[in-house]
């Protein structure tokens, strides 16, 4: 196998080839990848998305051929706008849960193929080409609100903060990477935290002054970011500013707008 899909609503990808690892990301459905390497059960893969390098259990992977993997990554390519939605195997009638921003790879109107199995999905289907709205990127970040932080997580069912950022861009046809210290180096840096508008990214670092934590600007100085949960905060020069617990919880480090 040297190309593969993700058939199952989400997999967990792990740091190093066990069970046990780190999870550092999840594959969504309709998502593929390349493969570069194999231990036993394990396969260690290269996303076609964002170049991201990590390992997945050989059995939860769906081989398919170098000419499919190249005409998945060819526009228009369709994302599920529902935060849960279900397709159905025409063949089978199994059902197959759709979580927001899963891919639909080949979809036609109501229809799309996993390798050579016919699935229908009735639900919203966005082509990110046609999206590319940076106005959007603040509605679109409200759908995650309440979602519980999850490390590695990508899904309204648990997110890390540089899941959400990058998840809540793509299904606005904006590409950023996976991390949040691979977005600190995209877009221009802003001067003041007066210049920021809806939609720009704020980073965040720690006490040896690496970025750990990133979110997305809203008006009146309100920040949506991945903290225990998805959730609105105030922020300033200084940082995030938690009103429930009365201080600050992240120190700012930069603005960005892409």
């Amino acid at each position: 196998m040297n190309f593969g899909i993700c058939p199952l609503s989400i997999i967990p990808c792990r740091a190093e080839p066990s069970d046990k690892s780190e999870m550092v990301t999840q594959l969504l459905f309709g998502e593929n990848f390349k493969i570069i390497e194999k231990q036993n059960q394990w396969i260690k893969i290269l996303t076609s998305y964002e170049n991201y390098s990590c390992w997945i259990d050989v059995k939860q992977a769906l081989e398919i051929d170098e000419e499919t993997y190249s005409m998945l990554n060819k526009p228009p390519q369709f994302l599920s706008g529902e935060i849960a939605g279900i397709a159905i195997q025409s063949k089978t009638n199994e059902a197959r849960a759709i979580v927001l921003g899963s891919s639909l790879p080949f979809y036609n109107y109501g229809d799309f193929l996993l390798d050579t199995e016919k699935y229908i999905f009735e639900g919203q289907a966005i082509d990110p080409s046609e999206e590319g709205k940076f106005e959007n990127i603040p509605e679109t970040a409200f759908m995650y609100l309440n979602t519980p932080y999850l490390w590695g997580g990508r899904t309204p069912f648990g997110i890390d903060c540089s899941g959400f950022t990058q998840m809540v861009y793509k299904l606005n046809g904006i590409f950023i990477p996976r991390d949040a210290y691979q977005q600190a180096e995209m877009g221009e840096t802003l001067s003041f935290i007066e210049e920021a508008i809806p939609g720009d990214l704020a980073f965040f670092d720690n006490e040896e002054g690496k970025i750990t934590h990133v979110g997305i600007v809203l008006e009146n100085q309100n920040i949506i970011h991945a903290s225990g949960k998805v959730r609105i905060d105030k922020f300033d020069h200084q940082g995030i500013f938690n009103t429930e617990r009365g201080n600050y919880t992240h120190n700012l480090r930069l603005i960005k707008h892409l």
